[in-house]
């Protein structure tokens, strides 16, 4: 459909018909919104939104993967800790630090032993802790470290060394007596 304009003007020879139908083509694309400038750069946004979500998506998913991994360690050592947990009996408070303060377990006489040779260990377990075996504590460090409380057979970093090698330059006297 024309317009009573375009009708005079074709009559006249003012314009040709091809003309005509290209203007009405391009009036028509601008009255539905789709010409063909916008219409890269709205497809150019539509890409990098596209783009940003699957970013986001991935890095979503990546996080709640990590947070399975974490609770199924977590689960793995809370069933190995109750599958090899010694009772906690015994007339003796074994204390020990943890988190900044001193917290203290009943123990037999060869459990404080054992403790202090570092042949058993102490972990968290869920509000309290357990009192476990050395190849148990060898399990449980490979998969959350952070539940081993108290392990003797691990030696401290100490900085003896560096103190033995700073002291060493210094003469101590043969016949000093204390």
């Amino acid at each position: 459909m024309r317009n009573p304009l375009q009708e005079q003007l074709l009559k006249a020879g003012l314009a040709k018909k091809s003309k005509i139908d290209q203007v009405a083509r391009e009036q028509a694309k601008l009255r539905h919104g789709k010409s063909v400038a916008s219409s890269n750069t709205d497809h150019a946004e539509s890409e990098r939104l596209r783009l940003e979500k699957i970013e986001r998506d991935r890095a979503l998913a990546a996080e709640r993967n990590a947070q399975a991994r974490l609770l199924e360690q977590r689960a793995q050592v809370r069933q190995i800790v109750e599958q090899t947990k010694l009772p906690i009996e015994g007339e003796i408070d074994y204390r020990f630090e943890c988190d900044g303060a001193i917290r203290s377990l009943r123990v037999t006489e060869p459990v404080r032993r054992h403790l202090s040779k570092g042949v058993l260990g102490i972990c968290r377990f869920d509000a309290s802790y357990a009192i476990i075996p050395r190849a148990t504590i060898e399990k449980i460090e490979t998969r959350d470290p952070t539940m081993i409380v108290l392990d003797h057979s691990r030696k401290p970093p100490t900085a003896d060394a560096a103190d033995d090698d700073f002291y060493s330059q210094f003469k101590v006297p043969d016949d000093l007596i204390w």
